[in-house]
Formats: C-alpha cells, sequence, structure tokens
C-alpha cells in the first residue's frame, strides 16, 4: 500500500465524521476490524462492533481535525488530531494498521484525562 493510500484513508476518516457518513466507515475498515478507542478501554471488534462504537460519536455531534500530518511506516499510519465536541477538545494520536486489502484492520487512539480541554 503506497504512502499516499494511507494518508487518503485518514482523510477519509476526518470526511466521515464531517458528513456523519457510516458508510465511509464501512469503506474503511476490514470486516474482522478492531477498534480501540482509548488504548487500554474494551475494543470493538468486528464491522458491526466498529459501526456502532461510530455511530454513537456521530449521534454526539463529535467532529475531528487534524492538527500534523500523517505519518507512514510499514502497513501503518498515524496522525494527530483534535475531537471537537460542543466546548470539549481532545487531543489524540491515532495509529491505523492496514490488512492486505488496503482495509484497516486495527485502530488503536492514544489519548486520557490529561488531553482533555474544555
Amino acid at each position: 500500500m503506497e504512502v499516499s493510500d494511507k494518508v487518503a484513508v485518514v482523510h477519509k476518516y476526518v470526511e466521515a465524521f464531517a458528513k456523519s457518513d457510516i458508510n465511509l466507515i464501512r469503506e474503511i475498515y476490514a470486516d474482522d476490524a478492531l477498534v480501540e478507542d482509548p488504548v487500554g478501554s474494551d475494543p470493538h471488534v468486528g464491522i458491526a462492533a466498529v459501526c456502532g462504537f461510530y455511530e454513537g460519536a456521530f449521534g454526539m455531534g463529535v467532529t475531528l481535525e487534524l492538527t500534523g500530518a500523517p505519518r507512514c511506516a510499514g502497513n501503518s499510519v498515524a496522525f494527530p488530531f483534535q475531537v471537537h465536541a460542543g466546548e470539549m477538545r481532545i487531543e489524540i494520536i491515532d495509529v491505523f494498521e492496514f490488512d492486505e486489502q488496503g482495509k484497516v484492520c486495527s485502530m488503536r487512539a492514544y489519548w486520557g484525562p490529561d488531553n482533555t480541554v474544555s
């Protein structure tokens, strides 16, 4: 998978939040994907659970804003961004790992209480 393809997935992810578009999430993720947000929490496993997680976020009106360039290495991309939910902001770094079909098979979100700003 080319660097440009990985970066395009990151932008599609941000677009999915801007449009509250669950179909974009389905396009991005593999059927057996794992989402751990934040790292250390119980993971959401499988496309139905992953979509349920994102539908909850969309229902809260969450939007994303990239705060730096994506960084690619191997079959992964890491990217810093802010979550905006009303007056609250959370500084996060997500790491996507891709399978051989170019789908996200793992997403791990790195953030904690110290990364939340009101």
